[in-house]
Formats: structure tokens, sequence, C-alpha cells
């Protein structure tokens, strides 16, 4: 199998995976009054058959013990399972997530989810293999957390009295959080002990785990949604195939970060890949500020947020790069 053998190359990888993350929803914006329950079966689909690509492809490069197949024969089953549970819940939590940004915005949502998540991932995953400084690595996700922070800073001054904060939007963020910090430790246990997965069996596992969720969270959700009426399992097959397109297109976007991710933990460790991972909001950011216009005629304190942001997630990723290194 392919797996970087520099930190540099594992450093890209990460970064690559950070835009991947970051980018995905843009497939969602394409879409017209189409609600998020009947997009996530395609994303869902998606993220599951790229993975299965990149381990047929990748994953298998050269063949032997760690080839994907020969991997999947020899893992421990129970290493499989906390892939696949891993998957679950984190499908759980994406979709609490957007849920949530529907509520109360993106700039209370994200604070709020990827902040509880960043500090529980990275403090799990490193309890769990610890590699790399923990001073600098934690050093690095308080200034990605505070970056998160300003994100939302940002868009709340952006949208500053337009809206009152929901509370139950702000518990349905927490819940969130807390359910996205889980998936990466059981990512490193799939890793780390016993007849250990590769990366690509672990990407295949978990989103494997991701779509099986769907056909129980999500089907409950279109019955009693968390946000707006009640959906039709046959508004999806009356969606115009340019939409299901966009959900495939958005779950393939979101699995390439997430397997390359996965390759470049390999070599950096789970908790320092994942806290890189998680500077995806700034990109998200980056899609909303250059693409989608959404701050034109933003205020200069908005402006300043978004400025100090961009500082916190660059010095963020040099303390995270020097905490493998020292």
């Amino acid at each position: 199998m392919f797996v970087p053998t520099t930190f540099a190359a594992a450093l890209l990888m990460t970064i690559f995976s950070t835009v991947c993350w970051g980018s995905f929803a843009n497939t969602f914006k394409g879409t017209r009054n189409y609600r998020f329950e009947l997009y996530y079966w395609d994303y869902g689909l998606g993220i599951f058959l790229i993975s299965l690509v990149l381990a047929f492809t990748m994953g298998s490069h050269a063949g032997g013990p760690t080839a994907f197949l020969a991997n999947l024969h020899a893992a421990d089953g129970l290493n499989l399972f906390y892939a696949a549970l891993g998957g679950f819940i984190f499908n759980i939590a994406n979709v609490l997530l957007i849920a949530g940004i529907e509520i109360v915005g993106l700039a209370i949502a994200f604070p709020i989810s990827i902040g509880i998540a960043l500090v529980e991932g990275v403090v799990l995953s490193y309890a769990l293999q610890p590699r790399g400084n923990p001073y600098l690595l934690g050093a690095g996700v308080l200034m990605a957390v505070l970056a998160v922070v300003l994100v939302g800073k940002s868009y709340g001054a952006l949208n500053a009295g337009k809206a009152a904060i929901s509370r139950k939007g702000v518990i349905v963020c927490v819940i969130s959080g807390f359910l996205m910090g889980i998936f990466a430790p059981f990512v490193t246990r799939a890793m780390t002990r016993g007849a250990t997965l590769t990366p690509y069996t672990t990407a295949v596992a978990l989103t494997f785990g991701a779509f099986v969720c769907c056909f129980f969270f999500n089907t409950i959700l279109m019955r009693k949604p968390i946000v707006g009426t009640p959906v039709a399992a046959g508004d999806y097959f009356r969606a115009p195939a340019s939409y299901h397109a966009l959900g495939l297109l958005g779950g393939a976007i979101w699995g390439i970060g997430t397997v390359f991710n996965f390759v470049a933990a390999s070599l950096v460790g789970v908790a320092i890949s994942y806290a890189i991972g998680q500077a995806s909001p700034m990109v998200a950011c980056i899609w909303g500020v250059f693409v989608w216009k959404e701050f034109r005629g933003a205020n200069n304190r908005a402006k300043g947020y978004l400025a100090a942001m961009f500082a916190a997630y660059l010095l963020a990723l040099v303390l995270i790069a020097r905490a493998y290194a020292a």
C-alpha cells in the first residue's frame, strides 16, 4: 500500500484532507431547496464508494500482507467493529452539525461543535497513541480552537442582530461536538492495537459504518426532522439527477480527505493528523468569502475577526507540525 515516508509528505496529505473536509459542503450549496436528509443518502454512498476505490488502488499497491484484501482478512474483527462504530457515530454527529447550522447558523454551530470535537478527539487519540510533543500539540490545538471561535465571531459580526440564539440549536451542536470527537479514538484503536487495520481498511470500515447509519438515523430524521417538516422517501427519487451527482461528489470529496488523513496518521499519529484536519472551518470560510460572497459588505469588525482567524490557524499548523518534529 502507499504510505508517506517523510513528514513533509504526510503534512501535505493532512493539509489536503483539510481542504477536502472544508470543501465538500459546496456540493450541497449547488442544490436548490433540497433537503439535507435527501442529499445525505448520496453523500453517504459516495464516501463509502470512494474509500473502496482508494483501497483497491493506493491501498493495494504492490500487494503483500498490507494490501487491502489481505489486511481485511487478517485484521481483528474487533478492530473492524471499532472502525465501523466510529463511522456510525460520526455520521450522527455530522447530521446534527448540519441541523445545528440550520437552526443557529455557522457563527454558533462551528465554534461549539468543531471546538468540542477538536479538543476531545485529540486528547483521547493522544492518550491511546502518545506520538509527538504534548505541549506543542496542546498549544496548537488551543490555537486551532481559537481560530474556530474566530470563525464564529466573524459570522456573528456579519449577522449581528438578525436572529436570537436558539437553546435547542445550541444543545444539538453540543451533542454533535461530543459525538464527533469520539470517532478519532476508535480509529486510533483500530490502527494501533492487536492485528491492526491499515489506513485504507480503516477508511472502508468507517465509511461503511457511516452509510449503514443512514438507514437508521437518517430515516428517523426524515420522519421526525429536527428542522422543517417530514420528508417523504419519494422526494429522493423525484430529485434531479444532478442533485444525486452532487451528493455523490460531495461524499467522494470528503472520503478522499478522510483516507488521506488516515494514511498520514500512519506516520505522524492520529492526534496530530486529526488536529490539522480539523482546520476545515478555515477552508469553508475561504469558500464563503471568495466564492459565495458571504462577506460582501462586511463591516471592519467581521473582517478583523477573519484576519485573526487565518493568523491563528497558521500558527496552529506551525505548532502542530513542530510537535511531531520535537
